[in-house]
């Protein structure tokens, strides 16, 4: 037997373990790219960008501040709350077990994000999705959704049979949240400090990050964790199998 076919075994059976372990981590529903981009970037105080921003010093790349929020024109919730951002999603299960959206309701306003004296204007339309927040979930039965989206339930009825249930999930940013949130920084004409959005839009979390972080690990947390652990063994025996080869190689 060649002696190198052992660690060539290897090499394949760690490109697997890799490979079965990104499939884990993927339909663990865990939203990694954007849980790596919260937690990586600097956190950095709104009053020290204010000072950059004067300086014409400001960081490169995107940061992660913190505030309170202020908005003079809010929304009004469903229980009568000022908000500064609501999104939701109400779906019905078809005949068929598969969920179907019926209404996508995004709202949002250009706040005001504070900390002590610091002060600049954060849009929250341009936020990437899903905003970071605990949601509300209702269930129930199909007839109980607001009559304006009854015409929607009764296309999926006449295209799959009769609704099983439904669903709504609500986010949502109020005035008294405190947020943090991922952004670019730029300096306006006037020297001053202007919110950017990253590629793909700004992370918003209503939650500490700690929490934040449970959150976008999705609902099943322990098989992300599997898929990491296959991961990093596929990729340990990857690096030592390829080692093993090249000093069998070198030697032969």
């Amino acid at each position: 037997m060649n002696p190198a076919t052992p660690f060539l075994v290897l090499l394949v059976l760690g490109g697997l373990a890799v490979a079965l372990g990104a499939i884990l981590v993927r339909s663990s529903g865990a939203d990694t790219g954007a849980g790596r981009r919260l937690a990586g970037a600097p956190g950095i105080a709104l009053r020290d960008l204010v000072e950059r921003a004067e300086r014409d010093q400001l960081p490169r790349t995107p940061v992660r501040i913190e505030g309170r929020v202020r908005c003079g024109n809010p929304l009004t919730g469903e229980n009568g709350d000022p908000l500064a951002l609501v999104h939701r999603d109400v779906e019905v299960q078809d005949a068929g077990g598969r969920w179907r959206p019926v209404e996508r309701l995004r709202d949002a306003r250009v706040i005001d994000l504070w900390e002590r004296s610091a002060s600049v204007q954060l849009d929250l339309t341009q936020i990437a999705e899903p905003l970071i927040a605990i949601p509300r979930v209702w269930e129930g039965a199909p007839a109980e959704i607001g009559p304006s989206l009854q015409p929607a339930v009764a296309r999926i009825a006449a295209e799959g049979g009769t609704p099983r249930a439904a669903r709504s999930t609500t986010r949502q940013v109020m005035l008294v949240d405190h947020l943090i949130v991922l952004v670019d920084t730029a300096r306006d004409a006037a020297g001053h400090l202007r919110l950017e959005p990253p590629p793909g839009g700004y992370l918003v979390s209503t939650v500490e990050l700690d929490v934040a972080m449970r959150l976008l690990a999705g609902p099943n947390r322990s098989r992300m964790l599997a898929g990491f652990g296959v991961v990093a063994a596929g990729a340990i025996l990857v690096l030592l199998a390829a080692i093993a080869l090249g000093v069998t190689l070198a030697t032969a």
